[in-house]
């Protein structure tokens, strides 16, 4: 039986920022859901954001303010649980998606018949603070600045509309080594400008998450998720479940240029799928 691919984005981004994937996945025959997390798709739109109307966007209330990680999540587990009764579910997150994939994990190891982690975050031994302090991060550099306090407005804001040059630059910089101008400034007019600032305390459960065949697909270029980083996770994660390690892919990109150009990330996804199909 086919497995469908349920798609977790990263930080700041919708289901819409999978579209070039989900193109890649279907025209390759496979069934695939890319996921809104709770209050994404339209959070911090308004009309003084589309104006660039700076001081009206900054002091908006937020409508992520309260949306907390058990509240992704639980609506994960909801469209899992929706998906499976058609089939197996390989569930694949990106950067800021691991937590929420590591988390459905631990809570639904029986629905799914794969994780797949693309640069993703994998907690381990720590939380993100604690992975944030080890040497294994290195800070990309002047990028995302939020345009408010976060505790005031409860999430963390973003003007992704800016037009400054040099932010612009560091922000391709930090994220792709093969997007163009171009590309960088239509994925982030496609970002949401805010996000919540909880990210859970999750840790990997090897009685659980352990229990699911899992991939890490490595992005070499990545100057927002360090390469040391990532190996970390791996690492650790393969020290907690020896009997069951990560099945390791590396692809010589940036953090979002599997999204805006997908084609070895498709065909690695459509390699899980073809030892998945038949599973659980």
């Amino acid at each position: 039986m086919q497995p469908t691919f349920v798609l977790i984005p990263g930080s700041h981004a919708a289901g819409r920022c999978f579209t070039a994937l989900q193109r890649e996945l279907a025209v390759r025959g496979h069934r695939n859901l890319a996921v809104d997390l709770p209050g994404h798709g339209t959070a911090g739109f308004s009309a003084a954001y589309q104006a660039q109307d700076l001081a009206t966007f900054a002091a908006e209330p937020s409508a992520m303010a309260g949306i907390t990680h058990a509240d992704n999540v639980a609506h994960v587990i909801d469209l899992v649980r929706r998906v499976r009764e058609h089939g197996p579910v390989i569930l694949v997150g990106h950067s800021r998606g691991g937590f929420t994939v590591t988390s459905v994990a631990n809570a639904v190891p029986d629905l799914l018949a794969r994780t797949v982690y693309v640069s993703a975050w994998c907690c381990v031994t720590g939380t993100a603070a604690d992975y944030l302090a080890t040497p294994a991060f290195r800070a990309p550099g002047t990028g995302p600045i939020p345009v408010d306090d976060p505790k005031r407005l409860g999430a963390v804001r973003m003007n992704w509309r800016t037009t400054d040059p040099a932010h612009l630059a560091a922000l391709k910089r930090a994220w792709t080594t093969t997007g163009t101008d171009a590309e960088v400034v239509a994925f982030l007019s496609a970002l949401d400008p805010d996000e919540s600032r909880d990210a859970g305390t999750d840790l990997v459960d090897p009685a659980a998450w352990g229990r699911i065949p899992h991939t890490y697909v490595r992005l070499t270029e990545d100057a927002s998720m360090p390469l040391a980083l990532q190996d970390h996770f791996i690492e650790e994660a393969d020290a907690l479940t020896p009997d069951d390690p990560f099945d390791v892919h590396s692809l010589p990109v940036g953090h979002i240029d599997p999204l805006l150009h997908p084609t070895g990330l498709a065909e690695i996804l459509a390699g899980t799928a073809d030892y998945s199909e038949g599973a659980r």
